[in-house]
């Protein structure tokens, strides 16, 4: 089995199951930063990478697993405030 070469943005699968994403990459440290699915973020040594079981995946379609945000705390298309437009550009903070 050949060996996956971390690539930002992309997706993997542990052999344990656990879905992450590349997200940052130091080569100077030789580090890489992983974001798992429920958010956490851990940081693996480059040497490291070829011994885990890893399997490239797609990104999941339910992305909200790795961000804290609720559906409750989204505007609905009714709650979608307008910013107030400035009649004259020389009275840049004059508003109606």
């Amino acid at each position: 089995m050949a060996t996956l070469v971390p690539v930002i943005g992309s997706w993997y699968r542990r052999g344990n199951r656990k879905l992450f994403e590349v997200v940052a990459m130091d080569d100077m440290d030789e580090t890489i930063e992983l974001q798992h699915f429920d958010g956490t973020v851990e940081e693996m040594e480059l040497v490291n990478w070829p011994a885990e079981l890893l399997e490239e995946v797609g990104a999941p379609e339910d992305w909200s697993g790795s961000v804290d945000i609720n559906t409750e705390d989204t505007p609905d298309d009714d709650d979608t405030v307008l910013p107030r437009v400035c009649r004259d550009p020389l009275h840049a903070f004059d508003y109606d």
